[in-house]
């Protein structure tokens, strides 16, 4: 077990006798109001009580965690209140082995950002923002109704518009208004395809209205056609969210304006709402239409990682590099999603989880070295690895776990992709794997730009890492390390989901082959392949059928004694 989940098994032998989920949107809501009624006379009372109301949803997180029946593939912790009956509307909220530890992520990266830096004004505001920021995300990932899921899923927008519009750096309003107005129209996209998937499968059931996930999953009530257009409209607002290639380019904008905290946020969490969606909303409740579509997004994807890769390369600017690396890391993510496998799809839940660990760990670094040296162009830097041998060495791990090196976190989820990629989406996955090199370059060589060398001017005399930094960062170096060694005890909670999520397409698309999951053409070799795995699995059948024929024999012949 992780030591989060040691702590949480602790802590959370009996049964949570209070509604758990509501508390992790409740909680960061009680704080940003406690927040506006604070005095203005006192701003440091602002973060302590966002950093209190962060750690306290942080911990229940982690109990939740703890609590988690591994074995279970369905949602826990349900809680299920209607809203609106006439409009089918309800209050439900539900976690599984998908989105558990994407709440967890939450739940850790939110007092970390508030932890590792501070705002330059207006701190009351900033920290209101901050913690309804929390409150929707945390509210995306446990949503199971359609419409309490929209509702999150455009709260988050706006906390995210004002921390980029007020405390960004730079053309920050010009990046926050491009953010607003991307996602916005992503989102406009697909208010229209929830409202009609419900009021289809109602007029095609004959049942009420409901946005409920798990009944209209269930139902698989819409023609082809119809699923295949919803199918997009849900897309193009996930895929402006990703972002996928070429929806992309507020992405940089908005990372290189944003406050430190809000790019931590951004990368670590945010990003993720798309990818969520793809697996909780797309291939769940449109599995032929995203079956059948695969194809654009294995695409799409491979098109992100490599122009990703190679933009990342190009850049002068250390905090844009990083930028373009999420676009390319993101990629990897969406081929796992639609290689329509066990192995790839529980790679890319990890790999969405790593990603945040990592990428928001290195805009956190980044970020201090602007602090300290009011730059960022990596021509400017030089040689700090002389002056600060501590932040250097704690940049190098970062960024070998964002290089997918062996024994740290980012290997895992990449391996795992790549190898269920492989088998399902094989060329998309050839080219994909060039991600993998070109990332090395671009990391390597902007470390070797901003650390080796002479150090010149103030380069010379830049502070080393401080205690309090220190202590931020280390949880996310803890697990970059503990899950590159031992991901098990995530894999045992999101593959009993995985299993079910794929259970549920091979259900409802007849053509469905979890080996070979809509691609355009075979390869060659591919049906003597198929044959050989049919073969070992049939014969895996028969001794099994052996085994419990002899022990049936055997407790027969016992009974007869």
């Amino acid at each position: 077990m992780t030591p989060l989940m040691l702590f949480a098994a602790e802590a959370g032998e009996a049964k949570a006798t209070w509604p758990l989920l509501p508390s992790l949107i409740i909680i960061p809501l009680l704080t940003a109001l406690t927040i506006v009624l604070l005095p203005k006379s006192r701003p440091d009372y602002a973060k302590i009580t966002a950093l209190f109301g962060a750690t306290v949803t942080g911990v229940l997180s982690v109990y939740m965690l703890g609590q988690f029946k591994m074995e279970d593939a369905g949602f826990q912790f349900v809680t299920q209140r209607v809203w609106v009956e006439d409009l089918g509307l309800s209050w439900f909220l539900g976690v599984d082995g998908i989105s558990l530890f994407l709440v967890v992520l939450a739940g850790l990266l939110f007092p970390i950002a508030i932890m590792a830096t501070d705002p330059h004004h207006d701190p009351k505001q900033y920290y209101i923002w901050i913690m309804v920021l929390m409150a929707g995300s945390m509210g995306v990932f446990m949503a199971l109704d359609l419409l309490l899921f929209f509702l999150f899923f455009e709260i988050v927008l706006v906390p995210m518009y004002f921390l980029i519009g007020g405390w960004g750096h730079g053309n920050r309003i010009y990046a926050s208004l491009k953010f607003f107005l991307y996602t916005m129209a992503g989102s406009a996209l697909m208010l229209v395809g929830l409202v009609s998937v419900a009021f289809l499968t109602a007029r095609n059931t004959g049942n009420d209205l409901t946005f409920n996930v798990v009944e209209l999953a269930e139902a698989q009530e819409l023609s082809g056609t119809a699923q295949t257009l919803i199918f997009l409209a849900f897309a193009l607002g996930f895929a402006v969210k990703v972002p996928l290639f070429p929806l992309h380019t507020w992405l940089p904008d908005a990372h290189t304006e944003a406050p430190t905290a809000g790019s931590i946020i951004l990368a670590g969490v945010m990003l993720k709402l798309g990818t969520y969606g793809y697996i909780r909303f797309g291939l769940y409740l449109f599995p032929q239409a995203s079956f059948d579509l695969a194809w654009i997004f294995l695409t799409l994807g491979t098109i992100g990682i490599v122009y990703g890769a190679v933009v990342a390369t190009m850049q002068k600017d250390l905090k844009r590099l990083v930028a373009y690396s999420s676009v390319a890391h993101m990629g990897f993510i969406v081929i796992g999603i639609f290689a329509f496998n066990t192995q790839s799809l529980s790679g890319s839940v990890i790999q969405m989880v790593n990603h945040g660990i990592s990428t928001g760990a290195l805009f956190m670094l980044v970020g201090w070295i602007y602090e300290r040296r009011h730059t960022r162009q990596i021509a400017e830097l030089g040689g700090l690895q002389k002056s600060a041998p501590f932040f250097a060495g704690v940049f190098t791990v970062v960024m070998l776990s964002s290089i997918g090196l062996p024994g740290l976190n980012g290997f895992v989820g990449e391996f795992l992709i790549l190898l269920g990629g492989f088998q399902s989406a094989r060329w998309w996955t050839v080219v994909a794997v060039t991600g993998v090199i070109l990332a090395a370059l671009y990391l390597l060589w902007a470390y070797q730009r901003v650390f080796h060398g002479p150090a010149e001017g103030d380069n010379a005399t830049m502070a080393d890492l401080r205690l309090s930094e220190f202590l931020a960062i280390a949880p996310l170096l803890a697990l970059i390390v503990f899950l590159g060694v031992y991901p098990k005890p995530m894999l045992e909670r999101i593959e009993p989901s995985v299993d079910a999520l794929i259970e549920h397409i091979e259900l409802h698309v007849p053509e469905f082959n979890e080996e070979e999951p809509g691609a355009p053409a075979e390869p060659a070799g591919s049906h003597e392949l198929t044959e050989v795995l049919e073969e070992r699995e049939a014969a895996k059948e028969k001794k099994l059928e052996e085994k419990a024929e002899a022990e049936a024999e055997a407790l027969t012949g016992g009974a007869d004694r």
